[in-house]
């Protein structure tokens, strides 16, 4: 939306003959010269805004720019506010890791996942603990069917370099998917 009056002053980089005019009110007020559009604007003290330039003749709006500009900054904060943004929160375990220090990760697995975010789940191997990789498939395994109740697997278990990773997402409640009215 290119910008031809504001607070009265012409801009003199916009060489437009005709326009469309629509009226503060969103009534098509036909084709006239710009000059007159101009006069129009500063009689009812608005701004006149070119919101269509591709049309022959471009389009002209009369309106309160400063509040459209307002407005528009508004529904971004909105926007902003209703969006969610989902965090990738991380879990390390061991290969030999207590039933009680389990506990406590998987707890904070459920939150992370009722919080609505993703949890990757790291298992680290150390020394001669890569030897046998599926020690730590059979934890990251308990994991999952632990916190299945609320939680699917995104990514299977994969082993890279010391590490073998997996990643769970909350599951998506039928609710929040499709509306029903």
């Amino acid at each position: 939306m290119k910008f031809i009056a504001r607070e009265l002053k012409v801009n003199e980089q916009i060489r437009v003959r005709q326009v469309r005019l629509i009226g503060a009110d969103g009534q098509q007020q036909g084709i006239m010269e710009t000059r007159d559009a101009l006069r129009l604007a500063r009689e009812a003290e608005l701004d006149l805004a070119l919101v269509g330039e591709g049309a022959q003749p471009p389009v002209a709006k009369l309106m309160d720019y400063g509040k459209y500009r307002y407005e528009l900054q508004q529904q971004e904060k909105e926007a902003r506010r209703k969006s969610r943004q989902q965090e990738m929160k991380a879990i390390k375990f061991r290969v030999k890791i207590d039933d009680h220090d389990y506990e406590t990760k998987v707890n904070h697995v459920r939150r992370f996942l009722k919080g609505g975010h993703k949890v990757k789940l790291t298992i680290m191997f150390r020394g001669r603990e890569r030897t046998h990789p599926e020690l730590g498939q059979e934890i990251l395994n308990r994991v999952a069917s632990d916190v299945s109740d609320i939680a699917v697997v995104e990514s299977a278990p994969s082993l890279a370099g010391m590490d073998m990773n997996m990643v769970l997402g909350p599951i998506k409640s039928p609710a929040k998917e499709s509306p029903q009215r």
